[in-house]
């Protein structure tokens, strides 16, 4: 099994930063794609940035110039920098991950966190 646990959400004001974490642990060969998703009350889940294994991240518009996505391979974990937040990014955010959890065969599952509560008020 693997998990993966979300930290750092909170209340901001408008104008203001947040940073989240989400660490993967368990049985893990390796990890692939990671991202971060966030979904609004009565609204589907959409992804928010992605970042691959050697670190190309990708963003969608409304955050481009905001957030800023990273990883650590060595301790399996990606965060997100949030700043200048805006109401509209109040959302659960949710960690994603693509992990490898065998060598032979090769064997990748995906994995959600949690979630972590972001709220930002105007």
């Amino acid at each position: 099994q693997v998990q993966l646990v979300e930290s750092g959400g909170g209340l901001a004001q408008a104008g203001g930063s947040l940073r989240l974490s989400c660490a993967a642990s368990g049985n893990i060969v390796s990890i692939n794609d990671m991202g971060w998703y966030r979904q609004a009350p009565g609204k589907q889940r959409v992804m928010v940035a992605g970042i691959d294994r050697e670190g190309s991240a990708s963003y969608t518009d409304s955050v481009k110039g905001r957030f800023t996505i990273s990883r650590d391979n060595a301790k399996n974990t990606i965060y997100l920098q949030m700043d200048n937040l805006k109401p509209e990014d109040t959302a659960v955010y949710y960690c994603n991950a693509d992990v490898q959890v065998t060598r032979i065969p090769i064997l990748k599952r995906d994995y959600w966190g949690q979630g972590t509560q972001v709220t930002v008020s105007s």
